[in-house]
């Protein structure tokens, strides 16, 4: 069931870092697994494994998950730098060094950030971030992508869409966890409908356009044992969310070659996630 609980950074630590009383760490946990991929801490030995499964079908997989990061701090300093000083990001995952709030506030001190996540595991660590930070313009709250209605109900998203105020609405490496039963491409159309003109959406997804058919087969199996649904898409396909927004230059390119700020590597042309930016007319 889709709800919301609003911890504001600087509130009671106690009150802010509630740990699940059963993490489950022997089973696989996405979040968990994109941590390892990141040379992360937060994870457990059964994460690790399922990840190594995942690499050994394609050493690409830790290159994506990196170059996805390396995207978002570009897109959120790029959105910020174009007078956004909103952003929901939605499907934040567990938090690492440069989190949206954190590069969006080195432009805007007072830049406002609402995280959501249906995890509660995500959530713990997401709490337990923003209370350590004592920061109160960054706020994590319990929503579900696939109830966009929800998401858009609940009383920090509200603050946000304030009329002529821009909103960056950040979907990061999370529309591939939603099944095309759940019919993600109308998830977002209700998403960007609720923005305000000026807004921009900014959007990763995993594809198997550069993937052996053996691993896009089974990299999803593996996932599915760690209890998520792994759909990857065509570039077509992740372009259909762009549906009615202006991509920004350089349009939908895969992630390491969205405005780069390093020397090119061989591999940027076929890492395995589509990334852009489109604003909203």
């Amino acid at each position: 069931m889709t709800g919301h609980q609003d911890i504001a950074a600087g509130t009671d630590q106690d009150e802010a870092i509630r740990v699940p009383a059963d993490l489950r760490p022997e089973i696989p946990h996405p979040a968990r697994m994109y941590d390892y991929y990141l040379g992360g801490k937060d994870n457990f030995p059964a994460d690790r494994e399922a990840a190594e499964k995942v690499l050994a079908l394609s050493p690409l997989v830790r290159i994506s998950a990196l170059a996805n990061r390396a995207f978002l701090g570009r897109a959120v300093r790029h959105l910020a730098e174009q007078g956004v000083t909103d952003f929901l990001d939605i499907g934040t995952g567990i938090p690492t060094a440069g989190n949206t709030h954190q590069i969006a506030q080195q432009v805007h001190p007072h830049a406002r950030v609402a995280y959501l996540d249906n995890d509660p595991i995500v959530l713990v660590h997401g709490r337990a971030l923003l209370a350590a930070a004592s920061h109160g313009s960054a706020t994590v709250v319990q929503a579900d992508l696939r109830d966009p209605d929800a998401v858009l109900a609940t009383p920090e998203v509200r603050r946000l869409l304030e009329p002529g105020r821009p909103v960056g609405l950040l979907l990061f490496a999370v529309l591939h966890f939603v099944d095309d039963k759940d019919d993600p491409h109308a998830i977002v159309r209700r998403l960007v409908d609720a923005l305000p003109p000026g807004s921009h959406l900014a959007l990763s997804h995993a594809t198997g356009d550069f993937t052996s058919a053996t691993a896009a087969a089974k990299g999803p199996a593996i996932y599915r044992a760690a209890s998520a649904q792994l759909t990857m898409r065509t570039r077509e396909e992740v372009l259909g969310f762009f549906e009615g927004l202006e991509l920004v230059e350089p349009g939908l390119v895969t992630a390491p070659l969205w405005r780069p700020d390093r020397a090119p590597e061989p591999t940027d042309g076929e890492v395995a996630i589509w990334a852009g930016v489109g604003r909203k007319p």
